[in-house]
């Protein structure tokens, strides 16, 4: 069987790919300050905003866990030109679509906290998808193996 080649991809690959690991290292750097949190800054918020932190359901709070972890290691496949880049952001996104869902649907962010509460979760919501369409035409046209 004949050994198919490399294509080496555009810098538009580079650039997007470093841009999105980036995006995912600034995720779980924002994960760990949540999960990090002092009990003098739980009570140094607003009741509202303390009630949510308190009342966010573990499994919502591993979703967080499992996105921004996931996103930061398909990206770093995405870079590297691994194909492992494609499942591990599809999961990625699962779980960015799990938390967003609660955000919106089932808490009470939006009231809380206003727009931002709704804004964010799609941007995230966008970005993660982008990112699985991007690994997979990426692979399709051979830039990741």
């Amino acid at each position: 069987m004949a050994e198919e080649r490399a294509v080496e991809p555009p810098r538009s690959f580079w650039i997007i790919s470093g841009l999105a690991l980036l995006w995912n290292l600034l995720g779980l750097a924002t994960y760990l300050m949540y999960v990090k949190m002092t009990d003098e800054a739980l009570a140094a918020l607003p009741d509202a905003e303390r009630m949510l932190y308190e009342n966010t359901p573990e499994w919502v709070t591993a979703m967080y866990a499992i996105a921004v972890t996931a996103g930061t290691l398909g990206s770093g496949f995405l870079l590297l030109r691994k194909s492992w880049a494609v499942p591990v952001l599809l999961v990625s996104l699962i779980a960015v679509l799990v938390q967003a869902a609660y955000t919106l649907f089932m808490s009470s962010a939006v009231e809380v906290l206003g727009a931002q509460a709704a804004i964010m979760p799609l941007v995230v919501v966008v970005i993660a998808a982008f990112l699985v369409w991007y690994a997979r035409n990426s692979r399709e046209r051979g830039w990741i193996r």
